[in-house]
């Protein structure tokens, strides 16, 4: 029997990371170096490796992650069946949910990383990127879109968050869960998500930055009013509870989102944010009546990342609120 063929796309991270002098650690091993000693590689799949980046998870970009996602397309485009991107772990949950929006097709695009570095005891990085290529080779990731696979678990990359400093079990998914898993080699998924959304940029897409502000205790809006002057095309705001800032704040976020799209979300981190329940001054009502748009169940950067490609795509406000209405919902 022919073998899948998976490729994989090294951004550099803690899973390519090795000692370098008084420096600490530092990104340097290529994905052939990862893959050159995890022999059960060979009898997933047929495997081919490229370097795109060699940097720490913090420091990759968004136009990285247009690259990727080009990258990716391409390698579907000469045949690939799979493709598995190993990066750092700070952006694990922006940069797939990314790749899942720019990515189509029923190709899997497998997410993984490492917790600890392959100096330490107990490293996590070849069981994450042996189980990640297990799932980008088998058939039934097909058809799911961006995934992030750590710890033997397979999150859908709308859901997915990291939620620890320093635990190899850092990826959940609070909203909804894991979606699979992997046990003894076997791809096992559960759950099938549904509403999935892919977005296509012009060839040269304007520059359009997306700030992203979390609202506090007391919060005076100094930050907020300076965000009209510094060149955003559009803002996130993860605002308190179930959408809600404090009361001086609300004729700012409305001046604001009378001059470019705000999206409401929750600091939080899981769960809707709310349209009608409240009706005081700076209450989810009052803040969508000003012209705010709702974030729905999406966390503060994966709005961001929606609003970032939405506004790069020529998408105006009408479009925009019906893109983020729509989103993780069944059509």
């Amino acid at each position: 029997m022919t073998l899948p063929t998976v490729h994989i796309i090294g951004l550099g991270g803690t899973i390519s990371m090795a000692a370098s002098g008084d420096l600490g650690v530092l990104p340097s091993l290529t994905p052939e170096d990862l893959t050159a000693t995890l022999s059960p590689l060979a009898r997933v799949a047929r495997i081919s490796a490229s370097s795109l980046r060699m940097v720490a998870g913090s420091s990759l970009s968004l136009s990285d992650l247009l690259a990727v996602a080009a990258e990716a397309r391409r390698l579907f485009d000469s045949g690939a069946d799979g493709i598995v991107v190993t990066q750092g772990t700070d952006t694990i949950e922006e940069v797939a949910f990314g790749l899942d929006l720019l990515v189509p097709g029923d190709g899997p695009v497998v997410v993984t990383g490492a917790m600890r570095n392959p100096t330490q005891p107990g490293a996590d990085g070849p069981a994450n990127l042996l189980a990640a290529v297990q799932v980008a080779a088998s058939r039934e990731a097909r058809g799911l879109g961006a995934l992030v696979v750590f710890a033997d678990e397979v999150h859908a990359a709308r859901f997915v968050q990291k939620t620890h400093t320093q635990s190899i079990g850092t990826f959940r998914s609070r909203l909804a869960g894991p979606i699979g898993w992997v046990a003894e080699g076997r791809v096992r998924i559960v759950a099938r998500p549904v509403g999935r959304r892919n977005l296509t940029l012009p060839e040269n897409p304007p520059e359009r930055p997306v700030a992203l502000v979390t609202l506090a205790l007391g919060d005076d809006g100094r930050l907020l009013r300076a965000i009209e002057h510094l060149g955003y095309a559009g803002l996130v705001v993860e605002a308190l509870g179930g959408g809600h800032a404090p009361a001086p704040l609300a004729e700012t976020l409305g001046h604001l989102a009378a001059r470019m799209p705000v999206v409401l979300a929750s600091r939080t981190g899981c769960g809707e944010v709310l349209r009608r329940t409240y009706g005081f001054t700076g209450s989810e009502s009052d803040l969508l009546a000003r012209g705010l748009i709702p974030a729905g169940a999406l966390d503060g950067p994966k709005a961001r990342i929606l609003l970032w490609l939405l506004l790069m795509s020529g998408a105006g406000r009408e479009e925009i609120a019906s893109a983020f209405d729509a989103f993780m919902v069944s059509p």
